[in-house]
């Protein structure tokens, strides 16, 4: 069997850990162990429904308590996993049903696994003749008489990339990725049973998969795992469970941090231990240094120490880390020259610089990183372009309603999309290039406006978006627009007030004037099933 399936088979029979479910009403406790033996069960009921190795079988579901035995299960009787995008309460789901479907063709699923709070979907999977189970179904089944024979090469996790409304994809991660990636997380964080993983995540995501649930499923780490909802409707919670379960490594986007900064401000001193944190992750978007220096202020009065503080950054082609900032350091910033990163493609380093982007550690041994032109010509050190990436934790390619697609170029190099550059050994990253605003020679980065912008009072922090004008359709040259959020939207004084202070902002910090600044009611912005800004589909809220 594959290594990784090895391992975690070798996790369940050695360690005395388990996963925690069902906080914060009525919590409940599996070891490894226990979990391993249920996954057998649901194992054999696949496989006695007519799985055979190399089959998809994709998971709709919300429940941790459901979705980690399913996962485990499709992977003891062979077959790859494909966690379905969920709907939520502002998806539009005529549009996801039919995103569902065609994602269900394109990875050739010969059974959906449905859970927990998704049970009304069962109508539509049969009016369309999709076999399916409810996840408690499977249950009762004989236990997996004999683990699957999985090769290192076959794929294991179908991670889909795309939002409900562009054309679906998904990365083949295999079970070699997975193994390579996964065990240089647990070496570069410390990952054994003395550890304790606190997660909200979505499961859908790689972070919240792989991250945030194959990792203490393989290294032996103590798992408490909530649902996002119970996150977003009681932020605080997050910051509880690590302090009552002693919490030592946690992580999420950016935007979280800076949720759960304000609402400790509102808790006394010494309601909460967070002293036995070690590891505060940032990544999945970019990362804000004011927002996690506005954690770390708030949360040092419950025992957080600074260098806890740890800046990731993956993707799904690298299955999910491709870099980590050092453990014994707090977060560390490359302050250089705005003109020179913006005019001549260059990071100058300079104390006073207006640009303060954090590094993101060294590439991890599984992952090979380069910069390179548009040429694909390598680059030096400091010299902004193309990150790309090769190695054992990188994809080979994507599934896609066409068939497969290849990710990679003749010498096996990855371009993963982002822009950046290598300081010191470590991985800097400016912003996506496909988001680059060009302006009078600059390349001016989406992020460092949506900075500017959020920090105007009245708009809503992280819900801003920064989107690129090309010329044409009456611009002589490319320009850019702002969209934001406010509770004010419906005043309109009030959001003329907020549009004119969003200019002046960008205008003093940026020296960039947005053709457009649109305040917009509280969730208008369209984002990603994971909570990422879709720059591109807010360009049609300008009208």
């Amino acid at each position: 069997m594959s290594r990784f399936v090895d391992g975690v088979i070798a996790n369940a029979a050695r360690a005395r850990t388990g996963m925690v479910t069902g906080e914060p009403g009525e919590p409940s406790r599996r070891t490894w162990a226990e979990l391993h033996q249920q996954a057998r069960r649901i194992a054999g009921g696949l496989v006695a429904d007519g799985l055979r190795p190399g089959q998809a079988v994709a998971v709709l579901a919300g429940l941790p308590v459901q979705i980690a035995p399913v996962a485990q299960a499709v992977w003891l009787a062979g077959g790859s996993m494909t966690m379905l995008h969920q709907p939520t309460p502002r998806t539009d789901l005529e549009v996801w049903r039919e995103d569902t479907l065609r994602v269900l063709r394109m990875i050739d699923a010969r059974v959906v696994v449905v859970g927990a709070p998704f049970e009304a979907v069962i109508p539509v999977l049969s009016a369309y003749g999709i076999k399916h189970h409810l996840a408690g179904e499977l249950l009762g089944a004989s236990e997996l008489a004999e683990v699957a024979e999985a090769g290192e090469d076959d794929v294991a996790l179908l991670q889909l990339t795309s939002g409900s409304t562009a054309e679906p994809k998904a990365v083949r991660i295999t079970h070699r990725n997975l193994y390579a990636n996964i065990t240089d997380s647990a070496r570069h964080l410390g990952c054994d049973e003395s550890g304790v993983m606190v997660s909200w995540l979505p499961m859908f995501h790689d972070m919240g998969m792989v991250g945030c649930l194959l990792l203490p499923m393989l290294s032996g780490m103590e798992l408490v795992s909530v649902t996002p909802a119970d996150f977003l409707s009681r932020p605080l919670l997050w910051a509880e469970l690590m302090s009552r379960y002693g919490g030592t490594i946690t992580t999420a986007p950016n935007f979280a941090w800076a949720v759960l900064a304000r609402q400790l401000t509102r808790v006394p001193d010494g309601a909460l231990d967070l002293s036995a944190l070690q590891v505060a992750g940032n990544g999945a978007e970019p990362i804000d240094p004011a927002t996690m220096a506005a954690f770390v202020a708030t949360a040092s009065r419950f025992g957080l120490r600074p260098e806890a503080v740890n800046c990731c950054y993956g993707a799904a082609e690298s299955t999910l880390v491709i870099s980590m900032s050092a453990m014994a350091d707090p977060m560390l910033l490359d302050v250089v020259d705005a003109a020179a990163l913006e005019q001549q493609r260059r990071a100058v380093p300079d104390d006073k610089g207006a640009s303060r982007l954090p590094k993101l550690g060294r590439p991890f041994p599984s992952v090979e990183v380069r910069v390179a032109d548009d040429d694909g010509k390598p680059l030096g050190e400091r010299q902004v372009g193309r990150i790309q990436l090769r190695g054992e934790s990188v994809t080979d390619g994507y599934v896609t309603p066409d068939g497969y697609a290849s990710a990679r170029d003749a010498d096996g190099w990855l371009d993963i999309g982002d822009e950046g550059y290598v300081a010191d050994g470590q991985i800097v990253v400016c912003g996506r290039r496909k988001d680059v605003i060009i302006m009078g020679g600059r390349n001016i980065y989406p992020t460092d406006i949506e900075r500017a912008a959020g920090r105007v009072p009245g708009v809503r922090e992280g819900n801003v978006a920064a989107v690129r004008l090309p010329a044409g359709d009456g611009r002589p040259r490319e320009s850019f627009a702002v969209v934001v959020e406010s509770r004010a939207a419906g005043d309109s004084a009030a959001a003329a007030e907020i549009a004119r202070e969003v200019t002046g902002r960008i205008v003093a910090e940026i020296d960039a004037r947005p053709a457009q600044v649109k305040v917009m009611p509280p969730g208008s912005l369209p984002k990603t099933p994971s909570g990422k800004l879709r720059r591109g589909a807010a360009r049609d809220l300008l009208g």
